[in-house]
């Protein structure tokens, strides 16, 4: 899950990084260079079933995903304008579910997303370690 978790990561900082080399904040909106963000769950990563769901990950800067505590009120209304509230409806309820991955699924994750890493990090021309 380790690994998963780094190479998510990865991926959802690439995937929301502008041809630029700058990130909006999913959370306040700022725009910000690439070393300066996170990848931001709406949902925490204790939520199994949306741990690496691409609809509840985002590009956030380090200071909202760390320090404030009040971040989710505007991830939350970024996250509905982007997602809109199908979508959304979907991802609530996938949080509230349970799931229990198995190795195998893990991997075809792992590299799934590992595939795409390199594939966004040439096309961006930004270095990524995963």
């Amino acid at each position: 899950m380790k690994k998963l978790d780094r190479v998510f990561s990865a991926y959802i900082r690439l995937r929301d990084t502008m041809p630029s080399g700058v990130f909006r904040c999913i959370s306040c909106g700022q725009i910000k260079p690439f070393q300066q963000g996170d990848c931001g769950h709406y949902f925490s990563r204790t939520h199994m079933a949306t741990r690496w769901d691409g609809d509840n990950a985002h590009m956030e800067c380090s200071y909202c995903n760390r320090v404030r505590s009040d971040h989710l009120i505007g991830y939350r209304a970024n996250l509905l304008a982007k997602i809109g509230p199908e979508r959304m409806r979907v991802l609530e309820m996938k949080a509230s579910s349970t799931k229990h991955w198995l190795d195998f699924e893990l991997q075809e994750m792992i590299d799934y997303f590992t595939a795409e890493v390199r594939r966004l990090s040439a096309e961006k021309g930004i270095n990524v370690k995963i």
